[in-house]
């Protein structure tokens, strides 16, 4: 059976990532051998693997670093220059994070330590399940809502944050929450914008720290998720990422943008934790 492009991709980008681990990584050369942008490369690998590509190069340098401790006669120093530590203290810190003891006990007192091992692509027997989804042209439309730059690595802890101070602070007067648009129109950057925002109507004032956003005409595959949240849309985007997007011959990644739909709470008994609850994704999509 062929290789598809986007797990080629993603093994290309982690053999890169192995060849390259004492020098510079940035995202944009990473993803270059994933064929994809650095936007959805980094939504994907985290989606696939459970951890930022961020946390995977941290994790494989501080493994290599401990094994040439144990292994080599080295200077601490330098062996934290070689994995892009700049000074001896930020080095201790970041090892003994991961290893549970520092530099200095694995080299007098032969304390023992972790291993990281690099990612090797596997290809089993999966799929078989039947996933909703369609394909639309929707015009350009424009969004109001509360916006802030988030990092790939802490965005999946920080965003739930800015939801429950958005509802904290009584911006939900304004702006229900009808979408969470994940923005990164350059494709390319270490942060992204995210919006919790609603339609925009052009006869109402925008209320002082809220911003609207304009989402340009696009091709969209449009997931249905149903069940409770978040868990419904976790399963979803992971089968994304996982099943839908390599064995998609007829449409790839356009654009740097990916929204998720959420209905009204007042709609289901059990609001968002109801069996019933329905939510969409939204990917921007054109012909291969």
């Amino acid at each position: 059976m062929a290789i598809t492009g986007w797990v080629e991709g993603i093994s290309e980008a982690i053999n890169y990532i192995e060849d390259n681990i004492t020098e510079e990584l940035t995202i944009e050369n990473i993803a270059k051998r994933a064929f994809v942008s650095p936007f959805y490369f980094q939504k994907g690998f985290a989606m696939l693997c459970g951890f930022t590509i961020g946390e995977y190069i941290r994790q494989r340098r501080l493994t290599l670093a401990g094994s040439e401790l144990v292994s080599t006669d080295g200077k601490v120093i330098d062996i934290a220059l070689k994995y892009g530590y700049d000074s001896p203290d930020s080095f201790t810190k970041a090892f003994t994070r991961f290893h549970g003891v520092t530099p200095t006990a694995v080299r007098k007192d032969g304390a023992m330590i972790k291993s990281f091992a690099s990612l090797k692509i596997k290809f089993s027997l999966e799929g078989g399940f039947i996933m909703d989804y369609k394909i639309i042209e929707k015009e350009a439309f424009t969004v109001m809502g509360v916006s802030k730059a988030f990092n790939y690595d802490t965005a999946k802890t920080e965003i739930p944050k800015f939801w429950t101070e958005h509802y904290k602070t009584g911006k939900s007067k304004s702006v229900c929450g009808m979408y969470g648009v994940c923005l990164d129109e350059s494709m390319g950057a270490d942060e992204f914008e995210y919006l919790i925002a609603d339609n925009y109507n052009p006869s109402t004032e925008t209320p002082d720290g809220f911003v609207t956003k304009i989402i340009p005409k696009h091709t969209w595959a449009v997931f249905a998720c149903k069940g409770a949240m978040p868990k419904s849309l976790q399963d979803v985007n992971q089968k994304i990422f996982s099943e839908w997007l390599p064995n998609c011959k007829d449409y790839e990644i356009a654009a740097g943008y990916n929204i998720e739909m959420y209905t009204n709470l007042a709609d289901y008994p059990q609001g968002n934790q109801d069996e019933n609850y329905y939510s969409e994704i939204w990917i921007p999509v054109k012909k291969k």
